[in-house]
């Protein structure tokens, strides 16, 4: 079943990331990051779609964005890491 989820990543340009997860294998169908760089959240966007959340936490965590400590990509994987968690319920 697909469930939609947002997180509101923080210290980064971008302002909101909508994830549509399928639960019944953790593979991200779709997700969109509103606000940031668009061609390189677009960029990113298309590149996880398809693929287990999990690898894409694994590819993106600690990205970091002018010394910020973070990124657009690594709060995509801190809302993943939620998500998975149960921390962040669907909408």
């Amino acid at each position: 079943m697909i469930k939609n989820y947002e997180y509101h990543p923080q210290r980064v340009c971008s302002q909101l990331i909508e994830y549509k997860i399928d639960d019944s294998d953790n593979k991200i169908v779709d997700v969109k990051i509103i606000g940031g760089c668009p061609g390189n959240t677009q960029g990113v966007c298309r590149l996880v779609k398809g693929r287990k959340c999990q690898e894409v936490i694994e590819l993106l965590e600690n990205i970091d964005c002018r010394n910020r400590g973070t990124s657009c990509p690594d709060q995509l994987a801190k809302g993943l890491k939620l998500i998975l968690k149960g921390e962040i319920q669907p909408k």
